[in-house]
């Protein structure tokens, strides 16, 4: 069943630590934007490079790649703080009040601890291609620990705004699975 949710972005209220959060996972929403819109850009001046002035492209394609996975891991937090992530609402739609509290609990712990699990990896692996100064097996031969940065970023952002998410319905600022009750 396909419709609009009826689920709004998370709320803040007055609290100091949802707003920081709120704040940073907003403008790593807006730097996966700027990530985007390069790739276009990198992408349009490939293509004239090409087949308008018969030249050869040496870091376009590594480049339009690596932002574009980069704006995605970058930008989760920001989905996340506007519910915009795919989900399965019929459960939560249909529990009363109580029973919904505690299953947004539950998967916000859940999901808290699969993405610091995430985080662990994702930085032990960012740290080990900076340890080791791996580069790109290509002719532009970026360090591969730039493009990687995007990983702990990302995941960490992200389990910033997945904690901020869990404390905002403990404290009753804002309604489990951001769902009013019927």
């Amino acid at each position: 069943m396909a419709g609009h949710s009826s689920a709004v972005a998370s709320h803040t209220g007055n609290n100091l630590f949802l707003r920081v959060v709120a704040a940073l996972s907003t403008l790593a929403g807006w730097c996966s934007a700027g990530m985007i819109v390069a790739a276009v850009a990198i992408t349009c001046q490939m293509i004239i490079v090409r087949f308008v002035l018969n030249g050869s492209t040496v870091w376009q394609t590594e480049a339009v790649i690596y932002l574009v996975i980069a704006a995605t891991l970058v930008g989760l937090p920001y989905v996340q703080r506007l519910r915009g992530h795919v989900n399965v609402d019929l459960i939560p739609i249909s529990l009363p009040p109580r029973p919904r509290f505690f299953m947004a609990i539950m998967t916000s712990l859940l999901s808290i601890t699969i993405v610091a699990i995430m985080l662990f990896y994702g930085f032990d692996y960012w740290h080990f291609a900076w340890d080791r100064g791996w580069k790109s097996d290509t002719v532009w031969g970026v360090r591969l620990w730039i493009p990687y940065l995007a990983i702990p970023v990302g995941f960490g952002l992200l389990l910033l705004q997945l904690i901020a998410d869990l404390v905002a319905v403990l404290l009753g600022i804002d309604k489990p699975f951001g769902l009013e009750d019927i």
